[in-house]
C-alpha cells in the first residue's frame, strides 16, 4: 500500500489524529496518520491588538479562526486523498501559555483576554515572587489575577473559572475545565505532589483574606491532567463549533490541552533531562529540562514542567520576529512601489541568506526589536530601534544580521543565568519562524548559545504537530510507556533533521554584538521614556 492509499485508509477508518494550535499570528490544524507524519494542514492568520493599553485577541475571532483552520485542513485532506474527515482517533488543543481569561458562573468572559505579552502586572509579580520565594513572571495567570485584585477591578468577585486560551477552547469543545500540567504550570506553581502547590495556595489565601472574595483560588483553577490521560470527549456542541458543516462526529477523545511551550518540547523530542528547545516566533523562549532544581530563585527564569510533569527551566522573551516581520513588510512595500515582483516568502529567503553574508558582528549596527515590554531586561514598554554609527558598515547584509542577532540577544541574557547554575545541555532543537528559511536562524542560534542546534524536518509544523503527537500518545501508548520512550520509539527514530555546531567566528561576532546590545539598552530606556 503506497502512502496515499495508507493515508486514505487512516482517514476513512478514523485512525488519523488532529492537532490544533492557536499561535500568536496563526491558528494551525495538522492532521497526522499512524506513522505520525502530517497528512493535511490548514491555517488561518490572526494577530493581537493593542486596545486601551492591553494586548488582546477577540475570542470570537479565535472561534472563527478555529473553524477556518479546520475547514482548510479538511479541504486539503479531501483534495489529496479524495475522502472527507468524519471521525478521528484523537484531538489535541494547544495555544499560547499564560495570560488572563476569567469567567463568571454562566461562562461569560469578565474582562478582555490579557495575553502573555502584557507587562502591566509588575507590582503583583514582585509581591508574589517574594511571598512564594518562587519566580512569578508578569505574564503568569496568577500575576494577572492578583494585579486585578490590587487594582480593585469590579469583576474580581464574580470570577468562577480562570483558564488559558488552550483551556478555554478545550472547554468549548468538551465541556471539561481541565488543563495539561505543562500549561497549568504557567498559571500557578506546581508542587511536589504534581498538583498546584498547596503551601503557596495557602499563602495566597492569607494574602487576600481581607478582600473577602467569594471564591478560593484552588476552586477556580482548571483541574490538572498529565500526558497520556484522556481529558474528555468532543461534545455535539463542540463538533458543530469545530466543523459547522456537520460532517465531524461527536465522541472523539481529546488529550489534555497544552501550552505552546509543552507542545514545542514534544515537537522537538526535548522532554528528557539535559535536552532543550528554542521556540522562536513572535516571542522566543528556551525550555531546558532539568536534572535537579536550581540553587536559588532567578527572576529571569520560570520553573514550569513538561507535559509529564518534569521540571523545566524556561527563559521567555516577549520579542523575537515582530521586528523582522516589520522589515520584511517595508521591503515588500518597496518592491511594490518599484513595480517589481517578489512574494514575501522570497523576501524572507533573501533576508535570511543575506544575514549569512554580513560581517560577523553585523558591521557595528545595533538593533533592539522591543515592540512590547521585556521582563528579563526590566522594560514595561518597547520602542524598536536601529543604531548605525558613522563608522559602521550599513549594508543590507549587516542589517539582516543585526535584526536576527537582536531576536536572540535577550534570550542570551537569560541563558547566561543557566550557565552560571552549571545546567548541562546535551542538545538544543530549534523550531518556529526563525528556522524556516535556510540555515541562518539555526547557525546564529548555535553561535548565541554556544551549543549545537538541531532543526528537524518537521520544524515548520511546530506546536500543532506537537499537540497532535500528544493526542496520538493518549490514543496508542502502552501501559507504563513514558512520553520520552514513546517519542523515541514511535516518532523520532526515523525522523530526519540537520545539526549545526557553533562556528567560532560567529560566536566571537555575536559576543561583540552582545556588548553593543547590552550597552544600547540605555538608549532603549531613553526611547521608552521620551518617545
Amino acid at each position: 500500500m503506497d502512502r496515499n492509499e495508507s493515508a486514505r485508509a487512516a482517514i476513512l477508518d478514523g485512525k488519523a489524529v488532529l492537532g490544533i494550535e492557536l499561535g500568536s499570528t496563526r491558528i494551525k490544524a495538522v492532521l497526522t496518520g499512524p506513522d505520525h507524519s502530517p497528512l493535511a494542514v490548514g491555517s488561518h492568520r490572526w494577530d493581537n491588538q493593542l486596545i486601551d493599553g492591553i494586548w488582546t485577541y477577540d475570542l470570537q475571532e479565535a472561534t472563527d479562526g478555529l473553524q477556518k483552520a479546520y475547514a482548510a485542513m479538511a479541504a486539503d485532506a479531501e483534495a489529496k486523498y479524495g475522502v472527507r474527515v468524519s471521525t478521528l482517533a484523537g484531538i489535541g488543543i494547544s495555544a499560547m501559555m499564560h495570560g488572563y481569561l476569567p469567567f463568571d458562573g454562566e461562562g461569560r468572559l469578565l474582562a478582555p483576554f490579557r495575553t502573555w505579552r502584557n507587562t502591566m502586572t509588575g507590582e503583583a509579580a514582585e509581591r508574589l515572587s517574594g511571598l512564594f520565594n518562587f519566580s512569578i513572571p508578569q505574564r503568569w495567570s496568577i500575576a494577572h489575577l492578583y494585579q486585578a485584585i490590587l487594582s480593585r477591578e469590579a469583576h474580581v468577585p464574580e470570577i468562577r473559572f480562570l483558564t488559558t486560551l488552550a483551556g478555554f477552547v478545550h472547554w468549548q469543545l468538551t465541556g471539561e475545565k481541565v488543563l495539561g500540567i505543562g500549561d497549568a504550570s504557567g498559571m500557578f506553581p506546581i508542587g511536589e505532589n504534581g498538583g498546584y502547590d498547596e503551601t503557596m495556595l495557602g499563602q495566597f489565601k492569607q494574602l487576600v483574606q481581607d478582600e473577602h472574595l467569594p471564591w478560593s483560588l484552588g476552586g477556580i483553577l482548571p483541574d490538572i491532567k498529565y500526558a497520556g490521560e484522556a481529558a474528555g470527549r468532543l461534545s455535539q456542541k463542540g463538533a458543530t463549533l469545530l466543523d459547522p458543516s456537520g460532517r465531524l462526529r461527536a465522541g472523539i477523545p481529546l488529550c489534555p490541552p497544552e501550552g505552546d511551550a509543552g507542545t514545542g518540547m514534544v515537537a522537538t523530542n526535548a522532554v528528557a533531562p539535559r535536552t532543550g528547545n528554542v521556540s522562536a516566533g513572535t516571542s522566543i523562549f528556551a525550555m531546558i529540562v532539568l536534572e535537579k532544581g536550581l540553587s536559588r530563585v532567578h527572576p529571569e527564569i520560570d520553573i514550569v514542567t513538561t507535559p509529564e510533569g518534569s521540571p523545566v527551566a524556561m527563559v521567555h522573551c516577549n520579542n523575537c520576529t515582530t521586528d523582522l516581520n516589520a522589515w520584511i513588510g517595508l521591503l515588500d512595500d518597496f518592491v511594490k512601489e518599484a513595480g517589481l515582483k517578489a512574494d514575501q516568502d522570497k523576501l524572507y529567503k533573501v533576508f535570511f541568506d543575506a544575514a549569512l553574508k554580513g560581517d560577523r558582528d553585523a558591521g557595528g549596527l545595533t538593533s533592539c526589536g522591543y515592540y512590547s515590554g521585556e521582563h528579563i531586561t526590566g522594560f514595561e514598554e518597547g520602542r524598536p530601534l536601529l543604531v548605525h554609527p558613522p563608522e559602521s558598515r550599513f549594508t543590507f547584509a549587516n542589517l539582516a544580521r543585526s535584526i536576527l542577532f537582536s531576536a536572540l540577544a535577550t534570550l542570551k541574557l537569560g541563558i547566561k543565568t543557566l550557565e552560571e547554575e552549571k545546567v548541562r545541555i546535551d542538545r538544543i532543537l530549534g523550531h518556529g519562524g526563525l528556522y524556516k528559511e535556510g540555515e541562518a536562524g539555526q547557525r546564529l542560534t548555535a553561535a548565541a548559545l554556544r551549543t549545537p542546534v538541531t532543526v528537524m524536518d518537521t520544524a515548520s509544523e511546530g506546536g500543532a504537530w506537537g499537540i497532535a503527537l500528544l493526542a496520538a500518545y493518549m490514543a496508542d501508548h502502552q501501559d507504563g510507556e513514558t512520553l520520552r520512550d514513546w517519542l523515541d520509539r514511535r516518532v523520532f527514530r526515523q525522523m530526519g533533521g540537520s545539526r549545526l555546531a557553533p562556528d567560532p567566528q560567529d560566536v566571537e561576532g555575536f559576543e561583540t554584538y552582545m556588548a553593543r546590545f547590552t550597552a544600547g539598552l540605555m538608549v532603549e530606556r531613553a526611547a521608552v521614556t521620551h518617545l
